[in-house]
C-alpha cells in the first residue's frame, strides 16, 4: 500500500504543472501545449513497443477501446478544460474546483454503497461550498467588471475538468481492479495511443500556419514544456497512478487527489510570484479541512464494511 500511496503522490505533483505551464508558453497557445505534450505521450508509447514488455498483448477489444478513450478524451478533454480555466481564472479557482472530486467520488460512493449517513457529510460539504466562494466572491469583487465573464467561463471549464477527472478515476479503477486486469505497461502504452489520436483533431486550432511570433529563448522553453508534460507529466504520471489505482481502493486513491491541488495551488503562486492573498488562503484550508473531514468520516466506515 506505501507503494500505491507514494505513486500518486508522485503523479499527483506531476499533475499539478498542469495549473501553471499554460502561462508558462506564452505566445503559444494551449492548444499548441496540448497538441506536442500528447503527441509525445502517443509517441514515447509506441516507441518503447518496439521491446515485447511494451505491447498490448492478451487485452480484450472492450478494454483496449476503454483504454483509448480514458487517453483521448480523459486526457485531452481534462488537459484543454483545465488549461483554458487556469489563462481564464487565475491561479487559485481551478485546483479547487478540481479539489472537490475526492468528496465527489465519497458521494457517489455513498449513493451506491450507503456507507455512511448523509448528516455526517453535510460538514464536509459545507466546508467547501464556503472555501470555494469565499475564494470566488474576493476574486469576482476585485475584478473589473469586463473581466467577470471570462472568470465565469474558467469556472466552468474547471468544472468540466472535474466531471473527466471523476469518469477517468472511476473508469481506470475499475479496469486495474477487474481479475482481467491489463498490464499496467500496456495500459499505459494505449492510452498513450488514444491521447496522440484524441490531439489530432485540435491541430487546426493551433498556431500552426499563423503569423505567430516567438523569441528563440520563448521556443525553447516550449519544447522544454512540452517534453516535461509529455514525458513527466503523461506517460510517467500515468504509469505511477495505474500503480496506485492498482495497489489501492478507489476512496483512498481519490482522497491522493487533495495532493494535486495543494501542488497545483503552490505552483501557481511560485509563478505569479506572490503569496496568497487571506481569501485565498482562508478558502484553500477550509476547502482542504472539508476533504480531510470527508476522509475521517468514510476511513472508519470502509473498515466497518471491511469486517
Amino acid at each position: 500500500m506505501l507503494l500505491g500511496i507514494l505513486c500518486g503522490l508522485a503523479t499527483c505533483a506531476l499533475w499539478g504543472l498542469t495549473f501553471v505551464v499554460p502561462r508558462a508558453i506564452a505566445p503559444f497557445s494551449t492548444m499548441d501545449l496540448t497538441v506536442t505534450r500528447y503527441g509525445l505521450f502517443a509517441l514515447a508509447s509506441i516507441v518503447l513497443m518496439v521491446s515485447p514488455r511494451f505491447r498490448p498483448r492478451n487485452i480484450r477489444p472492450r478494454m483496449a477501446i476503454t483504454a483509448l478513450l480514458l487517453g483521448g478524451i480523459g486526457y485531452v478533454g481534462y488537459f484543454v478544460s483545465v488549461a483554458y480555466a487556469v489563462r481564464l481564472a487565475g491561479a487559485a479557482i481551478p485546483p479547487l474546483v478540481i479539489g472537490t472530486m475526492p468528496v465527489l467520488l465519497a458521494v457517489i460512493a455513498n449513493l451506491r454503497d450507503r456507507s455512511v449517513p448523509w448528516r455526517l457529510l453535510a460538514l464536509p460539504l459545507i466546508l467547501i461550498a464556503i472555501g470555494i466562494g469565499w475564494v470566488n466572491l474576493s476574486i469576482f469583487a476585485a475584478t473589473p467588471s469586463g473581466d467577470q465573464g471570462a472568470i465565469l467561463l474558467g469556472i466552468g471549464s474547471a468544472t468540466i475538468g472535474l466531471i473527466l477527472w471523476v469518469i477517468y478515476g472511476l473508469a481506470s479503477t475499475a479496469a486495474m481492479q477487474s481479475p482481467d486486469a491489463p498490464d499496467i505497461l500496456q495500459w499505459t502504452g494505449l492510452q498513450g495511443i488514444g491521447a496522440g489520436i484524441g490531439c489530432l483533431v485540435l491541430i487546426p486550432f493551433t498556431s500552426a500556419g499563423t503569423d505567430i511570433v516567438f523569441t528563440t529563448a520563448e521556443l525553447w522553453r516550449f519544447i522544454l514544456w512540452s517534453l516535461i508534460m509529455g514525458l513527466a507529466g503523461a506517460w510517467l504520471a500515468t504509469l505511477l497512478w495505474m500503480i496506485a489505482s492498482k495497489r489501492l481502493p478507489l476512496a483512498l486513491a481519490a482522497q491522493l487527489i487533495v495532493a494535486e491541488t495543494v501542488f497545483g495551488l503552490i505552483f501557481g503562486f511560485l509563478f505569479e510570484q506572490r503569496l496568497p492573498t487571506l481569501a485565498e488562503a482562508g478558502g484553500s484550508i477550509l476547502q482542504l479541512a472539508g476533504v480531510g473531514l470527508a476522509i475521517a468520516i468514510f476511513t472508519p466506515a470502509r473498515g466497518r464494511r471491511a469486517h
